[in-house]
């Protein structure tokens, strides 16, 4: 793990303020994401809070959001 994401998943969740998506069906069944330092994101399965959540540099969130927007993903 380089340093960038070893800082990332080094980073205290505890107070961590998680919204849901907003394609969140009425079945509850989303992931909820929530900011770290330098626009990197954690992410998280709703339903299963208590896991360990996954964490990406702000680079791989942008690449993230473009696969999805462009259907990619």
């Amino acid at each position: 793990m380089n340093d960038a994401k070893a800082e990332l998943y080094a980073y205290d969740l505890s107070t961590a303020i998680w919204r849901k998506s907003s394609a969140s069906g009425a079945e509850h069944d989303c992931v909820e994401v929530t900011d770290l330092p330098g626009g990197a994101r954690a992410v998280r399965d709703s339903k299963r809070p208590e896991s360990e959540p996954l964490r990406y540099t702000a680079s791989e969130w942008a690449a993230f959001r473009v696969g999805v927007i462009s259907g990619e993903l």
